[in-house]
């Protein structure tokens, strides 16, 4: 569905990382962990998922990785920031993905990330403790340094309030005194469970790494390829 939106703010987070706020003109009927299509031209539609919850109103929140060697993603914010300055609306075509929530599941959750692949697992968990989901929920994030980690602080805090959460930071360079796992965050996840039969298990990162932990899971861990979820699984 192509929806017009304002764009409300472009705030710039932490190495490369923009946090940009959407109001759309109609209501969007999306699920936890679906994303939008950013509308650049007619051939020329650019995915970035939704890092709000379903459950936090109609505001559509985005966080792009943005660094100069990466236009995909620069143009994009740029385009938004010109919107907002001009006061014009932005075109986005939404919701889009299976990768959703599914919300009638009681089984425990693994939710994985790899750098801005932390927006699809911020909706997905924000969805689960704003709904009083019981059941354990392990939050894996994996980044080159603690700096792409933008929103560490913030989990520290919900895994402090939430007795079923637990959030484990993973950075392949480590700054002194890092109190998270250093490596591989699939690696980190083979460490950590014996066996990974019993989850339903989120991923969002490179279409790379997804594949990798579908063939790295499954092998190893007993994980169930048809409770694993990834829009990359939609491509590869």
């Amino acid at each position: 569905m192509s929806i017009q939106c304002e764009v409300k703010s472009v705030e710039s987070l932490a190495c490369n990382t923009y946090r940009i706020l959407l109001k759309p003109q109609q209501s969007v009927d999306f699920k936890a962990g679906q994303y939008l299509l950013a509308v650049m031209g007619e051939k020329d539609k650019r995915p970035f998922s939704i890092a709000s919850s379903p459950c936090r109103g109609q505001e559509l929140e985005l966080h792009i990785g943005a660094a100069d060697h990466n236009p995909f993603a620069i143009e994009v914010v740029e385009a938004m920031r010109q919107a907002m300055e001009n006061g014009t609306l932005f075109d986005v075509e939404a919701p889009m993905g299976d990768a959703w929530l599914r919300e009638d599941s009681t089984k425990p959750l693994l939710l994985i990330a790899g750098g801005t692949g932390f927006s699809y697992v911020r909706s997905l968990l924000d969805n689960c403790l704003s709904r009083g989901m019981t059941q354990p929920i392990f939050v894996y994030w994996g980044g080159r340094d603690a700096c792409q980690l933008y929103a560490h602080d913030e989990l520290v805090e919900l895994a402090a309030k939430h007795a079923n959460l637990t959030y484990v930071p993973v950075v392949e360079t480590a700054p002194e005194g890092w109190q998270g796992k250093l490596g591989n965050v699939l690696e980190a996840v083979s460490e950590d469970f014996v066996s990974l039969s019993a989850y339903d298990i989120y991923i969002c990162g490179r279409f790379e790494m997804a594949g990798a932990a579908r063939e790295l899971f499954t092998a190893e861990k007993g994980a169930d390829r048809e409770r694993m979820f990834a829009d990359a699984y939609a491509f590869i």
